[in-house]
């Protein structure tokens, strides 16, 4: 699973806690054989044209 988040809504420790909250959320609710990666991606990009 991957999650987005806004970079200036999260830091990294609040990455941390919100990633370890699904994936127990997770365990807590669905049955699913192996295992589900949670990934947390927190990224600011940037994109300018030059014309």
């Amino acid at each position: 699973m991957r999650v987005f988040v806004k970079p200036d809504d999260l830091d990294d420790a609040g990455m941390f806690n919100l990633a370890r909250q699904i994936a127990q959320k997770i365990e807590q609710e669905l049955q699913y054989p192996g295992e589900i990666k949670v990934t947390m991606i927190r990224e600011k990009r940037i994109v300018e044209y030059a014309r």
